[in-house]
């Protein structure tokens, strides 16, 4: 019988969701010094930016299967 390790299962899935969300972090700091740039407001920028810092924080007490679905919405 196969068993698959859930702690492994939710690094893989936090390394997913790492790479997904990479250069989404990388466009917002774009956006976030330019509106710096010309005084404009950062919240929805900022907001948008700790909901991405968040999503590996949904993989906790999840089992193998929704970590698989969480995976599999990345791509």
């Amino acid at each position: 019988m196969i068993q698959v390790n859930r702690e492994a299962a939710e690094g893989i899935t936090k390394s997913a969701i790492r790479a997904y969300r990479k250069p989404l972090l990388e466009a917002l700091d774009v956006d976030y010094t330019r509106a710096v740039e010309v005084n404009g407001d950062t919240s929805a920028i900022v907001a948008s930016k700790q909901k991405l810092r968040d999503m590996t924080a949904t993989t906790k007490g999840k089992s193998v299967a929704e970590l698989k679905a969480i995976v599999e919405g990345l791509v």
